[in-house]
């Protein structure tokens, strides 16, 4: 494969982040030991927040009002869409029952869990879309009991967009927390009725962190890295439409990289030259963020066919993944490895973030080679069932019985064994041998 960097990412030396582990370590053995006193004290002390942890019904109805008619349009039209597309989700997971064999009936159920927390991020953006995306999965899966979590700040609390969209969402409890504590009172059920079964949604590196830490313990959807996207571009392709789109997407923070993989040196050369200008043009909270991600985190790769254009992408596996190049049905036959794909100029990564419909809460740093991004999936537990009658148990219990002392396994034989005896007590069946060192002791 011929492979040209145009552009080559140059990021700082990334140190050991050993004082983030060491952090979110000790204000988890905090909170488990001493509850919500902890949690509530780390709420004052980081967020300035000494008011009520539990939201009640008059902070969302003043949430709701404070809001314009046109701002809970616009976060309606998102709810539904998203809503809708979970809900087809929903209808493509199947229970089945199948016999087997004469006599063995096998079966999926799906389950919800009982009880997900939602973690919506409140720093510099009001991500209300984050809690459509999480919060209104939930419901959709069937999840009982829904805690939502977001920071609020100092006395304004929660912000409203924010608030009246998890109400809106179907959150039975939201809780005025955020960082290590949110995930923590959520894990260990400090203001519900019991420990969460799966814990969902983005934040900064203490949020993922606690994640990662607590992982086993309850569930979680993915250990979310800073936001990457990357372009699939041909000589097709409008340079002034890339540019916006990787800007875009750059403003997310300084660390989030982007990407342009093209089979057109003029296209890629185009792009690389506007890109200072359409990122100078951003108010300067994005342009800040969105000059440090372009010079050290993006790449421009030059490649000679499509063909290498898809291996070196699914090399990368990038949460978000747009195709503006001719014949997609093609590329979207082709691409492997992504969180979301997003097929043509007419489409683009902020769309989805927001309210297209499909879920923005993607694996980021490669994991979209072996995971898929937040679904109503990830709340739901595929569990499976069987039952025999006695001429199935005949059947199977021999082979069960032999492959047991296959694999040396004597006690697992002998419930089969006792099966086959009461069931059939006139007939003899071949027992199989015990393998390994207890293989002399025979068998009774």
């Amino acid at each position: 494969m011929t492979v040209e960097y145009l552009k080559k990412s140059d990021p700082p030396s990334a140190a050991v982040d050993n004082a983030t582990a060491e952090t979110v370590h000790r204000m988890l053995e905090d909170i488990r030991k001493n509850g919500r006193a902890a949690v509530e004290r780390y709420a004052r002390d980081l967020d300035g927040w000494t008011g009520d942890i539990v939201c009640t019904n008059d902070d969302f109805v003043r949430a709701s009002a404070s809001l314009s008619q046109g701002v809970r349009d616009d976060i309606d039209f998102a709810y539904r869409r998203i809503r809708d597309f979970a809900l087809r989700q929903r209808e493509s997971m199947l229970e089945f029952e199948t016999e087997l064999v004469d006599g063995l009936l096998a079966g999926q159920r799906l389950i919800p869990v009982n009880r997900a927390g939602c973690y919506v991020p409140g720093g510099r953006y009001a991500h209300a879309a984050s809690a459509i995306m999480s919060v209104c999965t939930a419901k959709v899966a069937g999840v009982p009991g829904i805690v939502a979590a977001s920071p609020p700040h100092r006395n304004d609390g929660i912000h409203p967009a924010i608030l009246h969209t998890m109400h809106l969402c179907g959150a039975g409890k939201v809780l005025a927390l955020g960082g290590v504590q949110a995930v923590a009172a959520m894990a260990y059920g400090l203001y519900s009725d019991g420990p969460a079964d799966v814990i969902v949604g983005p934040g900064n590196r203490f949020v993922a962190q606690a994640k990662r830490m607590l992982f086993g313990e309850v569930g979680i959807d993915v250990l979310a890295g800073p936001t990457e996207s990357a372009i699939i571009a041909d000589e097709t392709a409008d340079a002034d439409v890339i540019a916006a789109d990787l800007a875009g997407q750059a403003e997310h923070g300084p660390d989030s990289p982007v990407w342009l993989f093209t089979t057109s040196r003029e296209l890629g050369l185009k792009v690389i030259e506007k890109m200072p200008a359409v990122i100078a043009a951003l108010p300067a909270s994005a342009r800040s963020a969105a000059q440090a991600a372009w010079r050290d985190f993006a790449d421009v790769v030059l490649l000679s066919t499509r063909e290498e254009v898809c291996e070196i992408s699914d090399r990368y596996a990038p949460e978000h993944l747009q195709v503006l190049a001719a014949d997609l049905d093609w590329w979207l036959s082709r691409l492997t490895n992504y969180g979301s794909l997003f097929l043509g100029e007419e489409t683009t990564v902020a769309y989805g973030d927001k309210c297209s419909g499909p879920n923005h809460i993607l694996p980021t740093r490669g994991a979209a080679r072996y995971s898929g991004g937040l679904s109503v999936g990830k709340f739901i537990k595929t569990v499976t069932w069987q039952r025999m009658n006695r001429a199935a148990s005949r059947e199977v219990g021999q082979v069960a019985a032999r492959i047991s002392r296959l694999e040396g396994m004597e006690g697992h034989a002998r419930t089969a064994d006792v099966r086959l005896k009461k069931y059939y007590p006139s007939e003899t069946f071949d027992p199989g041998v015990l393998a390994g060192h207890d293989a002399g002791r025979g068998q009774t």
